[in-house]
């Protein structure tokens, strides 16, 4: 089975700062990470690789020259193939411009019979990039897996999370699904994955391999554009209202009218 992950470098701070002319982040001196939900589809990934005996893990993002780090941590932990889609032609895509980007560079891998995303990115936290790329690709989904019950060449069985419960839904293969942290418990790299990332090789897909709709990608192909991001400043105080619960009512009530809120 050939198994294709998408995965993306995050900053790994709070403290991120943007360019107020593109609406870009900028990433000179912030640290970065793989996506902490990449790493559960990862391991998923080869969970099931194993579980199959064998197949290809591919792990694949699109971002500037420096995330070959984050897919290369990926080769450490077992996938057997990284791929890079980087051109400055792409920057400032939103999760629009992102999906249709990064399903021409799963196009071009070949058979894939089933592509594995974290649930969302911890940067943006929209959770639409993995049913983006489902949708450009023609392929089923299936969002929030918390666990992958039966898998064959043809079909999987996955048991998905709802806010009251789960669902268990079978999806014919080809097909993507988007997994949660409840899935599995990441591995470690051995020093032997690591010593075998020194010496991967990650093979670049620019605009020139993808031969993409040159209005669909990068800010000029993006629906939506980022005009201000800030991180929002921690309240404090408040007053704590103890009593009988009509004492409290009455006091809470009285607060919010001399407040203006309600009348």
């Amino acid at each position: 089975m050939n198994i294709v992950v998408c995965i993306k470098q995050v900053p790994g701070t709070t403290q991120v700062k943007i360019n107020p002319d593109t609406g870009t982040l900028i990433r000179d001196g912030v640290e970065a990470i793989v996506n902490p939900f990449d790493e559960f589809a990862i391991e998923e990934a080869l969970r099931i690789k194993e579980r199959l005996g064998g197949g290809t893990v591919k792990v694949i993002t699109m971002g500037p020259p420096q995330a070959q780090e984050a897919l290369k941590s990926a080769v450490a932990l077992g996938a057997d193939e990284a791929y890079l889609i980087t051109d400055r032609a792409f920057a400032g895509s939103d999760t629009w411009a992102t999906s249709y980007t990064l399903s021409l560079g799963i196009k071009s891998l070949g058979k894939v019979d089933l592509v594995i995303c974290g649930k969302q990115a911890i940067d943006g936290d929209t959770a639409q990039v993995g049913p983006g790329v489902a949708e450009m690709l023609g392929m089923p989904f299936v969002a929030w897996v918390r666990k992958v019950e039966e898998i064959s060449e043809s079909q999987i069985r996955v048991e998905r999370m709802m806010e009251d419960g789960y669902e268990v839904v079978e999806m014919p293969l080809p097909g993507l699904i988007t997994v949660v942290k409840e899935i599995n418990v990441p591995r470690m790299a051995s020093l032997k994955g690591k010593m075998r990332a020194k010496k991967t090789t990650v093979t670049t897909l620019n605009a020139a391999a993808l031969k993409p709709d040159m209005e669909k990608i990068g800010l000029k192909g993006s629906p939506t554009q980022v005009l201000r991001s800030f991180v929002p400043q921690r309240k404090s105080g408040g007053e704590k209202v103890s009593g009988e619960t009509p004492e409290m009512v009455a006091k809470i009530k009285n607060t919010i009218m001399e407040l203006g809120v309600v009348r």
